[in-house]
């Protein structure tokens, strides 16, 4: 890949975690050395000029200091990776569910409910088990797989208690029994990557929980989900997470900020390499944005 070493890069961070020490070995291999941008100490001044950087990969571990960065970022002129207009999606499951459905992406059946009395009589007519979600969320916290209407009313009563207002969003999704794993899909740009299975004997399959990583082949239908999950969001560099059905494969989340640790070596494919190639590759380019394109039939073949 020729890209000019003049190239001037950042990262967004909360802290160098193993993911961002990669991403800088990965943009020293290709002779730049990027700047370290602390959201801690960061201010953004309204209207101001760019930063001087030809692009900024945001990896706050916040997600609301990351989407404010990057609407802001955005429109004092800067390249960021992910917009903001993706990363606010994938941010929300809500968002992100309805993204799917208006691109036809098959995902799990979803309601949604704003009281407790409402969110109860929803499970009971979705039928146990289903599964409860906060609207905002990562590494599998707060989920609550729900099996009867004892642990319903349970669940409902704390959350009302909690408080927030994120809690007050009753996401309920279709509980679908899985094969003891998931998958999760790696999208750069237009690409899939790779992807992994993540086993677990829990329900909840994380690799920051304790699920065990192994290399899952891209299928022309897989590559073909994952491509339409991403382009529904807005593309970027994403992770698509994808559950085996009776039904096929369905787009559970999406994340914009993905850990990619342990997914390196099952896949053998070097994850943060890829991910600065798009990054400078959308640093040179004329045409800096990265629109949604045209969705795929199961094969991989694109149309219109």
């Amino acid at each position: 890949m020729n890209v000019s070493i003049s190239a001037r890069v950042a990262i967004l961070a909360s802290r160098i975690r193993v993911e961002e020490k990669l991403l800088i070995a990965a943009f020293e291999a290709r002779g730049l050395t990027p700047d370290i941008i602390n959201d801690d100490d960061l201010v953004l001044a309204i209207g101001a000029e760019p930063l001087p950087y030809d692009v900024i990969l945001e990896r706050s571990v916040s997600t609301s200091r990351g989407l404010y960065s990057l609407r802001l970022l955005e429109a004092m002129g800067n390249t960021v990776i992910n917009r903001y207009a993706t990363a606010n999606i994938c941010a929300d499951k809500l968002l992100t569910t309805a993204a799917l459905q208006e691109a036809s992406v098959p995902q799990p059946h979803v309601e949604i409910a704003f009281t407790a009395d409402s969110a109860l009589r929803a499970m009971e007519a979705m039928g146990y088990p289903v599964v409860l979600k906060p609207v905002v969320g990562s590494w599998g916290r707060l989920l609550a797989r729900i099996n009867d209407r004892d642990a319903a009313e349970a669940v409902l009563e704390h959350k009302e208690v909690l408080g927030s207002y994120q809690h007050s969003i009753f996401y309920i999704q279709e509980y679908i029994h899985k094969p003891g794993r998931d998958i999760r899909v790696f999208v750069v740009g237009d690409e899939c990557i790779c992807a992994i299975y993540r086993h677990s004997g829990h329900w909840i399959t994380n690799t920051a929980r304790g699920g065990q990583a192994e290399n899952c082949p891209i299928t022309p239908k897989l590559n073909a989900l994952s491509i339409n999950a991403a382009r529904a969001v807005g593309g970027g560099v994403l992770a698509i997470d994808v559950l085996e059905s009776d039904r096929g494969y369905l787009v559970n989340e999406i994340n914009h900020t993905m850990e990619f640790r342990n997914s390196i070596a099952p896949t053998g494919v070097d994850i943060p390499a890829r991910v600065v190639d798009y990054a400078l590759k959308m640093a040179t380019s004329p045409d800096k944005s990265s629109p949604a394109q045209g969705a795929m039939d199961v094969s991989g073949t694109p149309r219109a």
